[in-house]
């Protein structure tokens, strides 16, 4: 029976979201029984305000473009369902008959899409509800990984890499460097930052994830020993760091700033870590701070990580197709030292407002740096090499003055 689709995205954007929804179109197309293919535009909140586009009359060059354009062409949203909106979410898909909702996002939007197959079920709706990775935190359960952590951890590995010289050339003033990356309960994002390390003397030095309790004390310690050794210190941080107590270091908890989901916005860590530093060891310290760019840089996206959007977009199209609903479509890491991954399917209720820690294995004894393990497990995303450096040898002329400075 021809029905319709409907595809929306939902929670931060990324650099390769759109590539899934151009996965989505392209396979809807392919198929006869496919009538409409229409875009909820700003997610979930398209549906309830019946703010649908007809995505059959783009151009087909645009719908193609998508592979490769960053943020979410269809607009996003961070809206909780409410008791009060089912009745009108299913009053807009039996309006528009649709058949297969598709839906794009992290471990909330998993929820929706959960909550939206539940209402369909109870309703006695025929709705096919297919749940499509997303999230550059890569933090949602039983997937190996998520669409959108390759691109950002190729962008972190390389600013990392880059803060790095330039700390490392100007020392002299700007002493220790702290980076902050974003990263709300998981510290995936700032632990790619170590596959910028070129080596143990360039940095960075020291990371530091929300998995383990920040110390100040051991955090002044660490800084202290590295300056010691090298006269400088790149830190990378996550914003999300908690101490011995649970308690976020920095977030702001204005009403204005907690979303629909109670998260509190995120940001400072760097900025207050300078200050720890420059006060208690007397170091000059400054921070970077890349923020929402890190998560949409199509100038860094991993080739694998646009493939594999594309290719869960893809999948997830075909199985709404062959009658699959309430499910998330899964990467799965195949064994052996060539990385592969085939595509799977969960059910959503297993992976909705779950959270996927890094695991302890991937992070060293000291809680300052990532372990071997996660080096293997993250490299083969960030879609090949890393820009070269040069790194001059820097053999000084025997001196013949006496020492000035």
């Amino acid at each position: 029976m021809a029905r319709n689709i409907v595809v929306a995205q939902s929670g931060g954007p990324t650099a390769v979201i759109n590539s899934s929804i151009c996965g989505i179109v392209m396979e809807g197309m392919r198929h006869e029984n496919i009538v409409g293919i229409y875009g909820a535009i700003n997610g979930i909140l398209g549906v309830l305000r019946e703010e649908l586009a007809n995505l059959r009359e783009e151009e087909p060059a645009s719908i193609w473009n998508l592979r490769r354009t960053p943020s979410a062409a269809l607009g996003s949203c961070r809206y909780k369902l409410q008791e009060r909106d089912f009745k009108r979410v299913m009053d807009v898909l039996r309006i528009h008959d649709v058949g297969y909702f598709l839906y794009a996002g992290g471990n909330d939007s998993m929820d929706t899409a959960h909550r939206v197959a539940e209402l369909a079920a109870q309703a006695n709706y025929d709705l096919k509800v297919i749940g499509v990775p997303k999230t550059v935190d890569n933090d949602l359960e039983i997937t190996d990984h998520c669409p959108g952590y390759g691109s950002v951890a190729r962008f972190n590995a390389i600013a990392a890499r880059d803060s790095c010289l330039d700390t490392e050339a100007i020392y002299t003033t700007d002493t220790v460097k702290i980076i902050e990356t974003m990263g709300r309960d998981t510290g995936w994002i700032t632990a790619s930052a170590a596959l910028g390390r070129q080596d143990d003397e360039l940095g960075p030095h020291l990371i530091y994830l929300p998995e383990r309790p920040f110390i100040v004390e051991k955090f002044l310690e660490d800084v202290s020993s590295v300056y010691k050794r090298l006269e400088r210190v790149v830190v990378c941080v996550c914003e999300g760091l908690r101490d011995e107590n649970g308690e976020l270091l920095k977030a702001s908890r204005k009403a204005v700033d907690v979303d629909k989901f109670g998260h509190e916005q995120l940001g400072g860590v760097g900025d207050l870590l300078v200050n720890v530093v420059s006060e208690k060891l007397g170091i000059k310290a400054r921070f970077d701070k890349p923020g929402t760019i890190q998560r949409v840089s199509m100038q860094c996206a991993s080739s694998v990580d646009l493939e594999e959007a594309y290719r869960v977009g893809q999948v997830a199209m075909r199985k709404a197709i062959d009658g699959e609903t309430d499910k998330m479509v899964t990467l799965v890491r195949a064994p052996g030292p060539t990385y592969k991954c085939e595509v799977s399917t969960v059910e959503l209720e297993k992976v909705a407002l779950k959270t996927k820690k890094v695991p302890d294995a991937f992070i060293n004894d000291k809680s300052n740096f990532v372990s071997e393990e996660f080096f293997e497990y993250a490299a083969p995303l960030i879609g090949g090499t890393l820009p070269e450096y040069a790194r001059l040898r820097k053999n000084l002329l025997q001196k013949k003055l006496a020492n000035y400075l």
